[in-house]
Parts: structure tokens; sequence; C-alpha cells
């Protein structure tokens, strides 16, 4: 029997390389300055590369399901890494650089994310939310082994090479880790293992088929959460360097120290919150993340401690990071492990349409205003509205008798 341990570790070396994209920030200056592009020509790359991998999760998924993952996570991983080299090619051709690293890549992206997320919840139903939570921490620790590498190549060999080095390097990394991939044995548990009270109250009592699973309105609930929790925190990170420059009267060298700090906090709550939500439940977890933000981004604008900003900034992007970590068990909660590929894989579309629609919103407000306060408010409006989704969500049973078609006697309140 394969050691369920050994896959872990794979999978999150796996999600390590592919979250190198967060550290696109330290290639768009490079860019911008030689090529003469704009930075909102050179941003698009990162935006174009997330949207895509939200849709290409889902097509991941589905494969993964048909043919099982090692071969979706090894073509992931070389159309990541080839993506990224290719890359190398873009002298004074955006167009190639987006369809290199935003679609290529992204697709690379797309298919090798899932793959760990759905692997990892059939090996570790006793611990669903601690080890996708460790698993995709790896993806939100990706830019701190990165960027520093990234730039330190950047300043030795020029922007173009660096993304030739780093290609070779993910493409060995993601297909080396990818080879581990597999499902457990069907029907497969921990030895000894048996669901408690508490989880068996909270888990759905069949697996769900992705057309089934659409036709449930907690799908589309959870969806939400991810989206909304997604918009909050993808906001900030897409606007800190001036947001603490402004609100804290620091330096952009002070305020990029800060971001690498609150970098952290994303990294750390997918390990976090999806830990806590196998204690407190999934639910109560985004019930705490969404009144937290709601207070933490009300009072954000009135902050101007270079200290307390930064605190408050690593809270918000654990919230941030805790929504990546909690959703995949909160989805194999709700709709069983056997198909939560391609049932979270088209639910990260949620991640593609809030990296677009978040930052363009702050962004916008900001140039309206002149000022970050109406931007921060409306995100903690938000917010605090939302907190209505976690208190209603609860796990499809009575479809999922009717789906199957036989009486089904409900478990007492």
């Amino acid at each position: 029997m394969t050691n369920r341990w050994t896959i872990a570790v794979a999978g999150v070396l796996l999600q390590i390389a592919l979250g190198a994209v967060y550290a696109w920030s330290v290639f768009r200056v490079p860019l911008a300055k030689q090529f003469g592009w704009s930075i909102s020509e050179v941003t698009l790359t990162f935006t174009i590369s997330i949207f895509v991998l939200g849709i290409a999760a889902f097509f991941g998924g589905l494969w993964l399901n048909r043919k099982g993952p090692r071969i979706v996570a090894l073509t992931g991983g070389f159309l990541y890494g080839a993506g990224v080299f290719l890359a190398s090619f873009s002298d004074h051709k955006l167009w190639w650089l987006y369809l290199t690293y935003g679609v290529i890549g992204g697709i690379g992206l797309g298919f090798s994310y899932i793959v760990p997320v759905a692997v990892l919840v059939k090996w570790f139903p006793d611990r669903r939310g601690l080890i996708t939570g460790i698993a995709v921490g790896g993806f939100g620790a990706g830019a701190l082994v990165t960027a520093p590498v990234a730039t330190h190549l950047i300043q030795s060999v020029g922007v173009l090479k660096t993304f030739a080095y780093l290609g070779i390097a993910f493409l060995v990394v993601t297909v080396a880790a990818g080879y581990f991939m597999q499902n457990p044995p069907e029907g497969w548990t921990p030895r000894g293992w048996a669901p408690t009270a508490s989880q068996v109250s909270q888990r759905s009592s069949r697996d769900y088929t992705l057309s089934e699973a659409l036709r449930t309105w907690q799908w589309w609930a959870l969806w939400l959460l991810l989206f909304l929790n997604t918009c909050a925190g993808i906001s900030v990170i897409s606007q800190e360097s001036p947001l603490f420059q402004e609100l804290a009267r620091v330096s952009a060298v002070t305020a990029a120290s800060m971001v690498g700090i609150v970098s952290i906090g994303n990294a750390f709550g997918r390990v976090f919150w999806a830990w806590a939500s196998d204690s407190i439940t999934r639910r109560a977890t985004f019930l705490v993340m969404f009144l937290g933000q709601a207070v933490l981004f009300w009072f954000l604008p009135s902050i101007n401690s270079a200290a307390v900003l930064t605190f408050v900034s690593f809270i918000i992007l654990m919230c941030y990071g805790g929504g990546f970590g909690t959703m995949p068990a909160f989805a194999a909660d709700y709709f069983g492990s056997k198909n939560v590929g391609p049932i979270y894989g088209l639910m990260l579309t949620a991640w593609g349409f809030a990296s677009a629609f978040g930052p363009l919103l702050i962004a916008y407000m900001r140039q309206a205003d002149g000022v970050y306060r109406g931007a921060l408010h409306v995100i903690a409006g938000v917010m605090a509205v939302s907190v209505v989704l976690p208190l209603i969500v609860s796990p499809p049973r009575r479809l999922a008798a009717a789906v199957a078609g036989q009486p089904r006697r409900l478990p007492a309140a």
C-alpha cells in the first residue's frame, strides 16, 4: 500500500512550485522598464494566468475522474513549466507573454492545482480540512520561495533568461511530484478510523456527480462563499504597496517589506483555518472569517501605524488563504470525495472571476474617490451581509434521497 504521507509531501511540493505565480510582481517593473510596457499591460499577464487557472481546473477535474490524477498532474506540470520557459522569448512581444505565461502556463496551473486537492481528500477522510489546507498552503508559500530567487536571477542574467531558468526548474519539480499522484483503492479508509457524530452531521450521505451537485442550491452557495471571500482578500493583494504607503505614510521600500510579511498570512491562513474547520466545522470557519473581515475592513482606513496596519492586513490575508484551505474539504463534505475533482474544479471559477472583479472594484473606487476609505468600507459591508451564507448552508441530505429515488429517514435534529 502506498504511504499516504508520501503523496501528501509530493502534493505540497507540487503546490509550492505552482504558487510561484504569486511572485509575478517581481517581474512587473523589469518587464515594463526593458520593453516600455505599461504596468497595467504587464499586470494583465497575471490576471490572464489566474483566470485561465480557474477554468482549466474544472477540465482537469473532469479528466482526472476519467483517466486518473497522475496523467493530469504530469500534463499540467509540463504545460506550466513550458509556459514559463517559452515566456523567455517575449522580447518586445507582449502577445507572446500573454499566450505563454498567461494561457499555456495558466492551463498547466489549473490542471496541476486540482490534483493534490482531489487526491488528498480521499487519502485523508480523517483530516480533510488540515490536509487540503497544508496542500494549498504550499501554493500560498510559493511566492516566498520564488520571489527572492527570481529577484536575484533578474539582477544577474536579466528578466527573460530568468523565465527560462525558472521554467525548467518548475517543469522538473512539478513533473516529479506529479508522478506520485494516485487515488486510494475504492472504499479505502484509514485503519481503525470511523467518522465522529459531528462529522456525520456535516457530511453528505452519498457521492454526487457533477450534474447532481449543480442541481443543488448548496453548490452555488459554496461558489458564492469562495467568490466573496476571494474578492475581499485579492482586493488588498492587488493594492498592498500603494495602500500601505497612503495609510501609514511609509516609503516604497518599507511598504515592500510590509508586503513580504503580510504575504505569509496567505500561506499560514490556508493551514490554520483548514485545521480549525476540522474542529469547529466549515460553516463556523467561514462565519468567523466573514465577521472578522467586516470589522477589519471597516477600521482599516483609519489605521496610520505601520505595525498595526501590517498586523491587520496579515489577518485579512489569513482569511483570504483560509477560503482556499477550507473550501476543498467543504465541497467533499457536502458532495462526497469521489467526484470532488470536477465539482471543486468548477467551483474554482469563483477564483477567476473574483481575481478580475475585486481588483477592478477597489481600483475604480480609489480613482473616483481619491482615497481608499470608500472602497474598504464597501468591502466591509459586503462581508457583513455575507455572514448569512454560512449561517444557512447545510448538507443537501433531502435532495440526496430524492435524486437517488429512494425514501430515506432523515437523522434526528
